[in-house]
């Protein structure tokens, strides 16, 4: 399985990367929406990991663009990000993302369950 963490965030970058990494899943990390966009179409992942709140592009800007490319669309995406409000959440889920977790409410064993969860069902 390939997991593509789209995060600005130096910590959760790494942290997720180990903790995945550690299950057997291939990892790639993009700074920027812009950079996950890119690295979406190189590294052709089996999920992506979203945060919404980044630079050059935000979460929200990578859904809509996805949703404009017929090979993109296909990827599942679980949002991660500290915007928890059901607004957000609905926001999000409208623009075609598969599951949402905020990540100041987290433990690595939810998160896992989930992809997990999505996987079978991809």
């Amino acid at each position: 399985m390939k997991i593509l963490l789209i995060e600005d965030d130096i910590f959760f970058q790494k942290f997720y990367s180990v903790k995945l990494k550690e299950q057997n899943i291939e990892m790639d990390v993009a700074s920027d929406g812009e950079e996950g966009l890119s690295k979406m179409k190189q590294f052709a992942p089996d999920l992506v990991l979203l945060d919404l709140i980044m630079p050059k592009l935000d979460g929200f800007s990578v859904l809509k663009a996805r949703l404009m490319d017929p090979n993109l669309i296909k990827i599942p995406v679980i949002v991660f990000s500290t915007l928890g409000q059901e607004q957000d959440v609905q926001n999000a889920r409208k623009l075609g993302a598969t599951d949402y977790v905020n990540k100041s409410f987290f433990d690595f064993g939810t998160m896992m369950a989930k992809i997990n969860a999505l996987m079978k069902v991809h």
